[in-house]
């Protein structure tokens, strides 16, 4: 049982949590319970059963994402993940709407095409990357958004949800090739090809950079045209720590490959996570008249 649970990998949450703050900061229509129950089973519940389920067939022995030294797996993780699956649909409907479960029942779906052998779009570098991007970034985005607000799919059909989502997307698209660059050898392993192992490592890094410029643009251009320019230096200021880190591991790993380790990768996971939940904590706060935005 401890197996499982240090393979379902709670505390990887904290890195997409970004996601989910984000979608709060421009919610007109919560309240209390959406906002717990929405948390909770994105956070608490589908995220842990995709990482399970994701392990499960994966079978890493070296470092993987949250989890430096992964025990070996077993059929319990694989069961679990899918009670846990099930489980947050279920309360999903019974809490909020059948929209947002139907969107968690899709989310669990692609996530499970993503690592299973059948199918295991992992193996495909542009597929797999793409993949990821639009599924933790932009439909995460509208998932939250959804659970949030107990919105339904019209409320969605617009350009104040889908700018902030697709920057979402962006955003993972750029951040998501750092988290392979140290499980080259291990992917290789399983016969799977990542966008990471596909650019190489210093490919990785420039790559990276461009995408993460092309993201800073986008939300700069955003806040600047439907809130205030006030945010876009906040949200520039947020991310210096994000870019001294990321620079000075560059300029480590350009002298050596080896640095391209998983510690350094967890640590810009984790700078980079809090930096951005505490700028939307602010964005949030800031927007307490919000529903003016719509």
């Amino acid at each position: 049982m401890s197996s499982t649970l240090l393979h379902l990998r709670f505390p990887f949450s904290y890195f997409l949590l970004p996601v989910y703050i984000f979608a709060l900061g421009i919610s007109p229509n919560f309240n209390e319970s959406q906002l717990i129950w929405s948390f909770v089973l994105i956070h608490f519940i589908l995220y842990p059963a995709s990482n399970g389920y994701n392990s499960y067939f994966d079978k890493d022995e070296k470092s993987i994402g949250g989890l430096k030294n992964p025990p070996p797996v077993n059929s319990g993780l694989y069961y679990v993940s899918i009670l846990l699956d099930g489980v947050a649909i279920v309360i999903a409907y019974w809490k909020i709407s059948l929209f947002f479960s139907m969107m968690l029942l899709i989310y669990g779906l692609i996530s499970k095409a993503y690592s299973h052998p059948s199918i295991r779009l992992k193996k495909y570098p542009i597929l797999g990357w793409l993949t990821v991007g639009i599924f933790q970034g932009c439909f995460a985005f509208l998932m939250c958004y959804v659970g949030i607000n107990n919105f339904e799919i019209e409320n969605l059909m617009n350009s104040k949800a889908i700018i902030p989502a697709s920057l979402s997307s962006v955003m993972l698209l750029g951040n998501y090739p750092m988290t392979q660059i140290y499980q080259h050898e291990e992917d290789a392993k399983h016969g799977d090809k990542t966008m990471s192992m596909l650019l190489g490592i210093r490919g990785t890094f420039i790559f990276v950079q461009v995408v993460f410029t092309l993201a800073t643009v986008g939300f700069i251009l955003y806040f600047n045209s439907f809130f205030t320019s006030r945010f876009s230096y906040v949200f520039i200021i947020s991310l210096l720590p994000v870019v001294l880190f990321f620079m000075i591991w560059f300029y480590q790993v350009w002298k050596d490959d080896a640095k391209a380790d998983h510690s350094r990768t967890m640590w810009l996971n984790f700078i980079s996570a809090t930096c951005l939940n505490a700028f939307f904590v602010y964005f949030f706060l800031e927007n307490s008249h919000i529903t003016q935005y719509f």
